[in-house]
């Protein structure tokens, strides 16, 4: 009864020890499972041998527009503002000689009229005195005084005084007669009004500012440049240009009117001393006529317009060039070296637009990277591209067969599974759709 219990109690705990042995055995003589190595995915990147080339370098600067001579309108008369031109308001233009404002000038001509009554009294007088002496002199030589006459008794004092008052009188008469065309204020160029200070019927003093105008014939441009672009240009401090010293061409560039306007200046100076706050030096440049015909289809270099500058260099030189593309954050460039990207610090001479010019860093015929790239390790292994169309259309349909190759096509097993699938769930549909009310 006992063993029989035993047994009982006993077999069942037997049998599970077995199947647990017998599952860990089969676990453990189970091959470990494949592992597929995948193949590292290579960036691949455009690139652009380096090559030499002799240069004229450039320098580029920036500066603001200003007129070469403004001045403030001011009168040398007081008086009543009697009229104002047309052409004397904030941006118009006016012609040299142009009279942009009239002073009233009544009491300056009667003033005319008394100086003209004073230069014919002064004439009376002179010709008085010259009689009186004519007179004397006849008298002396009747009497045959051996005697020498003083100039006092031949009258000759008296008509110095009497020329000295007409001449005086005269010179009041020529202050009058400018006083009269003082009220006329004009300016001697061709230019605009930046600001208007007084209206018809204001009464103004002399001194006082009117307005303010500037000359269109000549504008300047300040230009900073650095002791390096001085050396590059061959510029001495103190510099002016003349017949002897040929003044260095600039083209200025500004946007106007969503289109890029160029035009065409020269330095004509350069200051003689070091500026105290920015340790630079500037250049003077100018343009003549900008309104006229220095403008830009049509476009002037208007005053105020900030411009950006290109002058021209004088001496040649070997140059690295790469396309600007190549040229990154701090002055560094990407290379392609036996398939892995290698990081240089290049030494920057100038960039344009589209090149960057450089002195050392590179070699000719290396491989810049020209194109973006997000992140980027030193030794990374990477691909180079060669901009020839044929090579990127192929490298481009190669790339794109392997792609799909790799993650859109199913292997053939994977489509055998799928239909069987699809086999098995069709009759469970079918049921579904009976069941459904209106379906019976």
């Amino acid at each position: 009864m006992n063993k029989a219990k035993i047994l009982k109690i006993s077999l069942p705990l037997l049998v599970l020890v077995i199947s647990v042995v017998v599952v860990k055995t089969l676990v453990a003589a189970k091959p470990p499972p494949e592992k597929k190595e995948e193949d590292q995915r290579l960036v691949s990147l455009f690139v652009d041998e380096v090559y030499s080339e002799v240069v004229t370098i450039s320098v580029k600067s920036q500066g603001e527009v200003s007129p070469k001579v403004e001045i403030d309108l001011i009168p040398q008369v007081s008086g009543r503002v009697v009229a104002v031109s047309a052409a004397f308001a904030e941006g118009a233009e006016f012609n040299p000689h142009t009279v942009l404002v009239k002073i009233d000038d009544t009491d300056y001509k009667l003033a005319v009229i008394r100086a003209q009554a004073q230069v014919a009294e002064a004439q009376v007088n002179v010709e008085r005195e010259l009689a009186n002496a004519k007179i004397k002199t006849d008298e002396w030589a009747r009497k045959r005084n051996a005697s020498k006459p003083t100039a006092f008794a031949l009258n000759k004092p008296q008509v110095l005084g009497a020329k000295a008052r007409l001449r005086s009188a005269q010179a009041d008469l020529r202050a009058a007669n400018l006083s009269v065309a003082r009220t006329a204020i004009k300016v001697p160029f061709q230019g605009h009004v930046r600001s208007k200070n007084i209206g018809i019927g204001q009464y103004v003093t002399a001194g006082m500012v009117l307005g303010r105008v500037f000359s269109t014939d000549t504008v300047e441009i300040r230009l900073p440049l650095t002791d390096s672009q001085m050396a590059e240009l061959n510029l001495p401090m103190g510099f002016m240009a003349d017949a002897n010293k040929l003044a260095p061409i600039v083209q200025f560039r500004a946007r106007v009117g969503n289109q890029d306007k160029v035009w065409q200046g020269k330095i004509v100076r350069t200051n003689a001393a070091v500026d105290q706050q920015t340790r630079i030096i500037y250049a003077t440049a100018e343009v003549a006529d900008p309104y006229g015909s220095g403008a830009n289809g049509g476009a002037p270099l208007a005053v105020g317009m900030f411009v950006s500058a290109e002058i021209e260099g004088v001496h040649s030189r070997d140059a690295l060039v790469i396309p600007r593309l190549g040229l990154r954050k701090a002055d560094q460039v990407y290379l392609i070296n036996d398939g892995r990207l290698e990081i240089r610090t290049v030494e920057v001479i100038s960039t344009s637009a589209d090149w960057v010019y450089l002195a050392s860093g590179v070699e000719v015929g290396d491989k810049v990277v020209t194109s973006t790239i997000p992140s980027v390790i030193d030794g990374m292994k990477v691909i180079a591209l060669n901009r020839e169309p044929l090579e990127i259309e192929a490298e481009v349909e190669e790339a794109a067969e392997e792609y799909q190759a790799e993650d859109f096509l199913l292997d053939e097993p994977e489509k055998e599974d799928l239909a069987i699938e699809n086999k098995e769930d069709q009759p469970e549909r079918l049921e579904a759709l009976d069941e459904m009310p209106g379906n019976s």
